[in-house]
C-alpha cells in the first residue's frame, strides 16, 4: 500500500493470532438458510441434492487449502479442521474465518413427517416437546412406518471429508510414459462414530497432521465444547469497518483476461456487489471500494450479530462473494467464470468520526497513488517494455514525473481518466424525492432511500456536509 500521512490508522488494526499448539476449527453456518430452503423448495426434512452440494463445496475447500485436513458437515453447517502445525495466514483468526447431527436430524424427521400429515408447525412442536430418542423412534415407526436406523447414513450421521493419497499423472515423458506422483485427494466418508479413537488412529494422514487419540470420547456436554469458543465481541460505540480483499486476484484477473490497468466491467461488478451488501445488511451505512478491495462501514451503535466480529466479517464476505458469482454473467455475458473468486476480510474499530474519515481518506489516497503508478506501468508494458524494465523505469519517480510520462509518451492526460479509476467508488444510502400523480391530477412528493454509487472526493469536508445522514452528523451552519 502507498505511503501517506493517513497511514497512522493502521495502528487500530489488532493482530488476532491463534497461538499454537491449539488446533484451529472453523465452523461455518448458513445464514437465513430456512428462507433459502423454502424459496428453492428443498425437500423436508433432508434434501439429498442440497446435502451433496454442501459436501462438494467442502471437498473443494480441502482441495484449495492444503492446511485443511478434515471436515465434518450436516444440514447447512460444516466444520473444517486445520493441521496442528498450520501457518495459514500466520494463524490470524479473522483472516482464516473469512476464507450434534443425529439429535437434530431425528427431531427434524419427526417434525416434518407430522407437518406433512396435516399438523401445523406449532402443533408438531407441541407433540415432540419433551420426547426422548426412543419415543421419537416409536413415533416414526408406528405412525409412518419409518425405521430411523434405515435412513441414509448421510442424513443420520452427517458427512466427513478427509484426504487420502492417490496416484496422479503429472506429465508424460518424451517416450510417452507417464510421470506419476502421489497427491492427496479429498474423499467422502459417512462414519458411525467419528469420536472413536479407531476412526482417527487408523488413518495415517490424520494421525500425522492431528496426532493420535488415546481413548474413545463418550458423551460430551455441549457446555464443555463451547468453553473453547471465545467471544470476539467488538468494543461498543465504535465504528466497525470490515475491509475485504480479493485472494490471489492477480491470477484471477489474468485467467479472466481483465483489461489493464483498469477493467471497467470488473469494477462495476464489485460496485454492484457492494450495493447488494448495503441493501441486505441495513447496519452497513457506507462503503468505499477500489480494485479488488471494499471497505464497509457499520453504524456506530450497531448490534449486528451482537457485535461478534467473526460472524460480522464472515456474513459480509460470504454474501459479497456469492453476489460476485451470481452477478458475473450480468457484467461478463461472453466470458465464462473459470473458477470461483475468494475474498478475505477483517474488522477494524475506529473510535471517532474523524479517525474513520482519516481511514477512508487513506484508502482514497492509496487509490490515486496506485492507479497513477499502474497506469504508467501498463502503458510502458503495452509499448514493448518488460515488466521488470517498466518497474525500473518508474522507480523513484514522483507524481508530476508520472504525469509527464503519460502525456509525453502516450498522450494521456491523467486527470481526464474516468473518476472511478482515479477516485474509487463510494456506495451509500441517499435520500431521493419521488413524485406521484393521482387520478384527479394532484401530485405529492414522497421521499425514499436508495443505494447510490458515486465516484467522488470523500477527502474533502464538502462531501460529508452534503451527506450528513451517513455519519449522523449535523451540517455546519456558516
Amino acid at each position: 500500500m502507498a505511503n501517506s500521512k493517513y497511514e497512522y490508522v493502521k495502528s487500530f488494526e489488532v493482530e488476532d493470532e491463534i497461538m499454537p499448539p491449539n488446533l484451529i476449527v472453523v465452523r461455518i453456518d448458513g445464514r437465513g438458510f430456512r428462507r433459502l430452503s423454502e424459496v428453492h423448495e428443498f425437500e423436508k426434512p433432508n434434501d439429498e441434492r442440497a446435502l451433496n452440494l454442501m459436501n462438494s463445496c467442502a471437498a473443494a475447500v480441502l482441495e484449495e487449502y492444503p492446511d485443511v485436513v478434515f471436515s465434518y458437515g450436516f444440514s447447512d453447517e460444516y466444520s473444517f479442521v486445520f493441521k496442528k502445525t498450520t501457518k495459514f495466514y500466520q494463524r490470524r483468526a479473522s483472516k482464516i474465518v473469512s476464507l450434534i447431527s443425529h439429535i437434530n436430524n431425528q427431531y427434524d424427521t419427526c417434525f416434518w413427517m407430522l407437518v406433512k400429515c396435516g399438523k401445523t408447525e406449532g402443533e408438531a412442536q407441541e407433540v415432540l416437546k419433551g420426547t426422548h430418542k426412543q419415543e421419537k423412534n416409536e413415533l416414526l415407526f408406528q405412525q409412518f412406518g419409518i425405521n430411523y436406523k434405515n435412513l441414509p447414513s448421510m442424513f443420520r450421521q452427517g458427512s466427513c471429508v478427509c484426504k487420502t493419497q492417490v496416484e496422479d499423472i503429472v506429465k508424460y515423458r518424451e517416450n510417452g510414459t507417464p510421470v506419476i506422483r502421489l497427491r492427496r485427494k479429498p474423499i467422502m466418508v459417512h462414519s458411525d462414530n467419528i469420536a472413536a479413537s479407531s476412526f482417527w488412529n487408523e488413518d495415517p494422514f490424520l494421525l500425522k497432521e492431528l496426532g493420535d487419540f488415546r481413548e474413545d470420547i463418550g458423551n460430551i456436554k455441549p457446555e464443555y465444547v463451547k468453553s473453547f469458543q471465545f467471544e470476539s465481541k467488538l468494543m461498543p460505540l465504535t465504528w466497525i469497518v470490515v475491509r475485504i480483499d480479493g485472494c490471489h486476484f492477480h491470477r484471477f484477473s489474468e485467467v479472466h483476461e481483465f483489461e489493464k490497468p483498469n477493467d471497467e466491467q470488473a469494477l462495476n461488478l464489485m460496485n454492484s456487489c457492494a450495493v447488494a451488501v448495503l441493501e441486505e445488511f441495513k447496519d452497513v451505512i457506507f462503503s468505499y471500494g477500489v480494485s479488488d478491495e471494499y471497505s464497509f462501514v457499520l453504524k456506530k451503535d450497531s448490534q449486528f450479530y451482537q457485535r461478534r466480529g467473526s460472524e460480522i466479517v464472515t456474513a459480509l464476505v460470504s454474501f459479497f462473494t456469492a453476489m460476485y458469482v451470481m452477478k458475473w454473467k450480468e457484467f461478463f455475458p461472453k466470458k465464462e467464470l473459470k473458477y470461483p473468486p475468494s475474498f478475505d476480510g477483517r474488522a477494524v474499530l475506529y473510535p471517532t468520526s474523524d479517525i474513520l474519515r482519516d481511514y477512508l481518506t487513506w484508502r482514497q489516497v492509496d487509490c490515486h497513488i496506485n492507479n497513477q503508478y499502474n497506469t504508467c506501468f501498463w502503458m510502458l508494458v503495452k509499448s514493448g517494455k518488460s515488466k521488470s524494465e517498466a518497474q525500473a523505469y518508474l522507480k523513484g519517480t514522483q507524481a508530476r514525473e508520472k504525469n509527464e510520462v503519460l502525456v509525453q509518451q502516450f498522450g494521456i492526460d491523467y486527470n481526464a481518466l474516468p473518476l472511478m479509476f482515479r477516485q474509487g467508488s463510494s456506495a451509500f444510502w441517499n435520500e431521493e424525492e419521488k413524485s406521484r400523480m393521482y387520478e384527479n391530477g394532484a401530485s405529492a412528493e414522497k421521499s425514499g432511500k436508495k443505494v447510490v454509487v458515486e465516484h467522488c472526493n470523500i477527502i474533502e469536508q464538502s462531501f460529508w456536509e452534503a451527506h450528513p445522514n451517513i455519519l449522523n452528523e449535523k451540517p455546519q451552519i456558516v
